[in-house]
């Protein structure tokens, strides 16, 4: 099997400075899961019979692994739904790995075996795997992810890896039956030898992309934090305040009707079924663009490109969003208003919340003030930072 391409050597090209088309890529390797967690806004049942009959074939990923690598890409994610649920995984594994690709693995860790911890001990993903913990005990865990027994397997999972010595980091999901396991769960994370850090938490929850089950929609609306409680998790610490002090220098203002103000569309995220998605969340159907029929260079070098030229043109955003010096601190973007509302451009009023509560602890605001409303915000965050 062929891992490579053969390019006529070009020393010039060798030692050139110029940026690489595709940095990375994400791979959604399917949306079936082995869990049926409460709050997951993307997963289909593991034995799906039509999602299975519609995902990539093996050598239609092998392509684009290829084609990612020529780019320049130097690392994939394989995420999901459950990737280890593919029954090639294994072989897609390898085929990255050996065409040079760091591999970034996101799994619940319940389906890792003696082999695939072998295989990961003798062929590195060269990235720590991350694995997501929804309780310390198996009740909490069982709660939340709606399979008895999967908190025997998702420990057997790690048991495997800890005795192999393979990197690997773990992160939280912030929800009714574990929010009393945090200490423990912070706590038992700092044996784990790859942490280097305090784990990371799912707070933001996000609605079904499918707009498939509305019942579930409600469910996931009623499981979120408060705005109050979003900031206590996620914005704390000495470290914290330093990265915002610059992050607000340099990226708050009003964006007017701009409505792509991040990176989307510089590298992507291909879904299952062959969709390129200028981002993870970014699932707007007339805003993919088919693999199946195209190629990564088209996609980033002519599709994408026109995605960051799009204007809002909703009044209610244009009055809000668009005069808010406060938009880069919130969530809101033209993904999660497309999972809430199917329009890109429609204010979501929790992430709005959100960001004013982070705005008023930052200083930045005052009482119940709205920050489309402000107009000395320069002076502002002159002040609040200095």
């Amino acid at each position: 099997m062929d891992y490579v391409e053969r390019i006529p050597f070009n020393a010039g090209h060798l030692w050139s400075t110029q940026k690489p088309i595709l940095t990375h890529l994400d791979i959604e390797l399917t949306h079936r899961c082995n869990n049926n967690c409460m709050h997951c806004c993307i997963n289909v049942p593991a034995g799906d019979s039509v999602a299975l009959e519609n995902e990539l074939a093996t050598s239609e990923l092998h392509r684009i692994l290829k084609e990612a690598a020529k780019l320049g890409a130097l690392q994939v994610r394989f995420t999901g739904g459950e990737p280890l649920l593919r029954s090639d995984f294994e072989e897609l594994y390898l085929f990255a790995r050996r065409l040079g690709l760091k591999v970034l693995l996101f799994t619940n860790g319940r389906l890792i075996t003696e082999r695939l911890a072998d295989i990961f001990a003798h062929i590195p993903p060269l990235m720590p795997i991350e694995i997501t913990v929804y309780g310390m005990h198996a009740e909490s865990y069982e709660a939340v992810s709606g399979v008895r027994g999967s908190f025997a397997e998702f420990g057997r999972g790690i048991q495997l890896l800890r005795e192999r010595r393979v990197p690997f980091v773990v992160k939280g999901a912030y929800l009714p039956p574990n929010r009393g396991e945090m200490v423990e769960f912070e706590s038992w994370s700092r044996s784990i030898p790859w942490m280097d850090c305090p784990p990371s938490y799912a707070v933001l929850l996000e609605k079904r992309s499918k707009h498939d089950d509305p019942v579930k929609d409600r469910r996931i609306e009623a499981l979120r934090p408060s705005p109050e409680e979003v900031v206590a998790m996620t914005r704390k610490g000495r470290r914290y305040r330093e990265e915002m002090t610059e992050f607000c220098r340099n990226f708050l203002g009003p964006p007017g009707d701009k409505l792509f103000g991040c990176g989307a569309g510089t590298s992507g995220c291909l879904d299952p079924y062959g969709r390129f998605q200028a981002c993870l969340s970014l699932r707007t159907p007339e805003l993919a663009y088919d693999l199946k029929n195209g190629t990564l260079m088209d996609a980033l070098t002519v599709a994408f490109p026109n995605l960051r030229k799009m204007r809002a043109a909703n009044p209610e955003y244009l009055h809000r969003c668009g005069r808010c010096f406060i938009i880069g601190l919130c969530e809101q973007c033209p993904a999660r208003s497309w999972n809430e509302t199917r329009t890109l451009d429609t204010p979501l009023e929790y992430f709005c919340s959100i960001a004013h509560a982070e705005a008023r602890e930052l200083g930045l605001l005052r009482g119940h003030e709205h920050a489309w409303e402000v107009r000395d915000w320069q002076f502002r965050i002159d002040k609040a930072l200095s």
